[in-house]
């Protein structure tokens, strides 16, 4: 009987039965294209941006250099709900030092560079040139292993939530 190999984007299997998890990259789950903006611009410039490009985040960058890094969620809790004024710097709500990973990185040390920052997406870079953003649901869904998705989405989505959401409930 003639074995037959099966391949998708980050799985390699020598047989149905032998079927693991290839190295994947940063760069093979990443969206390349990166809305930035200048870190002068305002709350409002930004936030039209994001409507206009139909994204949740946006890179500050000077001089090619990414130097910020603000989402829909930022400005939502920290400008809207606070009722601050809309013509504000964006700078001033925004992630700042910025957590990079490289495009060469294995998606497990990216995931875990999330989890230590306590981030769900990580600006990914290449020699020091903006290149991408990888969020937790590219690292979750594209590598091919849904057991590895599940306990890294879970790791990640635990360091960025406040302690008080994993407490013991109730009790006597």
């Amino acid at each position: 009987m003639r074995r037959r190999r099966a391949s998708w984007p980050g799985v390699r299997c020598a047989t149905a039965r032998d079927c693991r998890l290839a190295r994947v990259l940063v760069r093979d789950v990443m969206t390349e294209s990166v809305v930035t903006a200048a870190p002068e611009r305002t709350v409002r410039e930004v936030a039209e941006l994001m409507r206009e490009r139909n994204v949740g985040s946006v890179v500050l960058i000077v001089d090619s250099k990414a130097v910020g890094f603000v989402t829909d969620r930022d400005l939502a809790l920290a400008v809207i709900a606070d009722g601050r004024d809309f013509g504000d710097h964006v700078v001033d709500y925004a992630s700042s030092p910025v957590i990079t990973a490289e495009a060469a990185m294995d998606v497990e040390e990216a995931g875990e560079l999330m989890v230590r920052h306590a981030v769900r997406r990580l600006v990914v870079v290449d020699g020091g040139r903006l290149t991408g953003i990888v969020t937790l649901d590219d690292l979750a869904s594209r590598t091919g292993d849904a057991e590895i998705a599940s306990q890294l989405s879970s790791r990640v989505t635990r360091a960025v939530m406040p302690d008080f959401f994993f407490h013991e409930r109730g009790g006597g």
